[in-house]
């Protein structure tokens, strides 16, 4: 298509990397709308608020079951959850058995929003898949998630790599 085949270079502006990163891009600006002031300022703070509403009505949820769920650094955990901790949407409660652990409990004030996470993360979806037929969505999931797995692979591969340098 972009005449590039030799290579498998694509300069045409539709490298996978730089089409994912315009939507990342897209969804943060949408996400970022104040619709209510309900203090959720990022789109990883509605999704990791998101995640631990509901998963914590099945089991106890903790910071590494968030870095697993999302792929993201322990950093990036603790800064997100500590700004739901202090706007009040979670609580990090002591683990008797490990000190160190601490579970994750939505107080009253997430509940109270659910509603309108759960409206908004549907909206965007809804935006995201517009006229785009069933199937061709379902191999879009199946082609973004094996690209998550490559992407973790290497990353693996080269955390191994440096911890045995």
């Amino acid at each position: 298509m972009c005449g590039e085949k030799s290579t498998g270079i694509c300069d045409c502006g539709h490298d996978v990397g730089r089409l994912i990163n315009t939507i990342s891009h897209q969804l943060k600006r949408r996400m970022s709308i104040p619709e209510e002031e309900d203090s959720l300022r990022t789109n990883m703070q509605r999704l990791v608020l998101h995640y631990i509403l509901f998963e914590s009505l099945k089991r106890d949820i903790y910071q590494k079951d968030v870095e697993k769920e999302f792929q993201i650094r322990r950093s990036t955990a603790t800064g997100t959850l500590q700004i739901l901790e202090k706007n009040g949407f979670i609580t990090r409660d002591p683990v008797k058995e490990d000190a160190r652990l601490k579970k994750l409990t939505p107080t009253d004030k997430a509940k109270g929003v659910r509603q309108h996470i759960l409206d908004n993360i549907r909206y965007v979806e809804g935006l995201l898949a517009g006229e785009i037929p069933e199937e061709k969505l379902t191999v879009c999931r199946e082609v973004l998630q094996q690209m998550s797995e490559n992407l973790s692979c290497d990353e693996k591969r080269r955390e191994e790599i440096t911890d045995h340098e």
